[in-house]
C-alpha cells in the first residue's frame, strides 16, 4: 500500500525512514522539499540519493486532496472545494490582506456540533479529516498561489476555522499543526496559527499541554441559557467551565489573550444588555473580541445585526477597555464568509456519537 507522506509529521516520517534503514536527516530533507519547495515528484528532489528516490516512487507519494472547484470573490478571496472521498468535499478559503495572507482550513467533513447559526453544522457530520487532508489544504493553496517576489509563500497565517470542530479531531489536527510550525516544513510562528473551538474543555487543556497555538473561542452568547441554544455543546461544557479553561490555556499560550468570536444576530444576542453581561462573564480572562456580522444562509431563521446595534455593542466593550474589532465580511459573494462553508457531506454519523467519542 502506498504511503501518503502528507500523513506523517516529523516524528512519524523519521520512524518511516528508520524502518527503511535510512538516517533521520532524510526526513528533514524530504520535509523541506515537500513543504518549503512544494515538490511532489521524488525525481526532482536532487539532493536525495537516486536509490532512495527510486525506492520512494515504489512505496510512497505526496497526495493532497483533489480540487473539485475554485471560486474567486470580487474582494480577492478564493475558495476551493476539495474532494476527500466518499461523496464528501470540504472547503478551504484564502483571504488576502495588505500585510498577510490567511488560509482558513477545515478539520472535518461536516460538523457534529449543530450550532444554530452555522450552515456547515446544518448538513450533518461524516468523519474526521486525516492529517494529509488537513495539511494538504495548505499544501494545495500554496501550490495554487505560488510565492511572492521575496520567495515566500503568500500564506503567512493559518486559522483552523473552516468546516468542523478542530478539537473533536484532536490527534490529526495537532499533527497537522506540528507540520505548520516545524522549521523544516512551513515554519509558521505559533502566534500566526490559530485554532478555533466552540469550547471542548478537555481538549483545550490537551492543546495547551501538547501544542499551544493562538486560541479563538466561539462564544456568541453571554449566558448559558442563550448559549445552550446557539452553541449546543454548551450544555456539556457550560460557561463557568469554559472560562476556567481559557484561564488555564493562557499559562502556555503564545499570546497573552484569548480571542472571543461573537456572531452578531439581530434581536438575539446583540443588545447593550448582552454586552454588559459579557463584561461580567470575561472579567477574569484577558481577551479581545471579534464581532462577526451574521452571514445569512437558506432556511436560517436569523438576520444580521444592524450596523448601529453592532456599534453600540462594540462601544460597551471598548469603553470597558476590551480590544474589540469587527470582522470584515469577506468572500460573501462566493459563500466563503464565516458560517457559510458548506462543502458536500454525506451525513453518516449521529452527532451525539461523534461528540461522545472525541470529547
Amino acid at each position: 500500500m502506498t504511503q501518503n507522506l502528507l500523513d506523517l509529521d516529523a516524528h512519524d516520517l523519521t520512524a518511516y525512514f528508520a524502518a527503511m534503514g535510512e538516517k533521520p536527516f532524510r526526513a528533514r530533507q524530504l520535509m523541506r522539499w515537500i513543504y518549503q519547495v512544494g515538490e511532489s515528484d521524488f525525481a526532482a528532489m536532487t539532493d536525495i540519493a537516486n536509490s532512495l528516490r527510486h525506492k520512494l516512487t515504489q512505496v510512497a507519494a505526496v497526495t493532497p486532496p483533489t480540487i473539485l472547484r475554485e471560486a474567486l470573490s470580487e474582494d480577492g478571496t478564493r475558495k476551493w472545494l476539495l474532494d476527500v472521498g466518499g461523496n464528501n468535499a470540504v472547503e478551504t478559503v484564502y483571504i488576502p490582506e495588505e500585510t498577510r495572507g490567511t488560509l482558513c482550513v477545515s478539520s472535518q467533513a461536516g460538523c457534529a456540533l449543530d450550532c444554530s447559526f452555522c450552515s456547515t453544522g446544518k448538513q450533518g457530520f461524516n468523519r474526521n479529516l486525516s492529517v494529509a487532508e488537513i495539511i494538504g489544504q495548505l499544501w494545495w493553496a500554496n501550490h495554487q498561489l505560488g510565492k511572492n517576489a521575496e520567495g515566500n509563500w503568500h500564506i503567512s497565517n493559518v486559522v483552523m476555522m473552516g468546516m468542523g470542530e478542530p478539537l473533536l479531531n484532536f490527534d490529526n489536527t495537532v499533527r497537522a499543526l506540528r507540520l505548520m510550525l516545524d522549521d523544516h516544513a512551513y515554519g509558521l510562528s505559533r502566534r500566526r496559527v490559530t485554532v478555533s473551538t466552540s469550547g471542548i474543555v478537555p481538549a483545550m487543556d490537551r492543546l495547551r499541554d501538547e501544542c499551544p497555538v493562538a486560541l479563538a473561542v466561539s462564544l456568541h452568547a453571554p449566558n448559558d441559557a442563550l448559549r445552550d441554544v446557539l452553541v449546543p455543546i454548551n450544555q456539556k461544557y457550560p460557561l463557568v467551565q469554559l472560562m476556567a479553561a481559557c484561564q488555564r490555556y493562557l499559562d502556555k499560550a503564545p499570546r497573552d489573550f484569548i480571542t472571543f468570536e461573537y456572531i452578531m444576530i439581530d434581536g438575539v444576542n446583540d443588545s447593550v444588555a448582552h454586552a454588559r453581561e459579557l463584561l461580567t462573564l470575561v472579567r477574569d480572562v484577558p481577551c479581545k473580541f471579534n464581532l462577526i456580522p451574521f452571514n445569512p444562509f437558506p432556511q436560517s431563521p436569523y438576520k444580521r445585526s444592524k450596523p448601529e446595534a453592532i456599534q453600540r455593542f462594540r462601544d460597551v466593550l471598548m469603553q470597558a477597555g476590551i480590544t474589540t474589532t469587527q470582522r470584515k465580511t469577506r468572500g460573501d459573494d462566493i459563500d466563503a464568509a464565516c458560517g457559510q462553508l458548506a462543502g458536500q457531506v454525506k451525513d453518516k454519523t449521529k452527532r451525539t456519537i461523534a461528540i461522545r467519542q472525541e470529547a
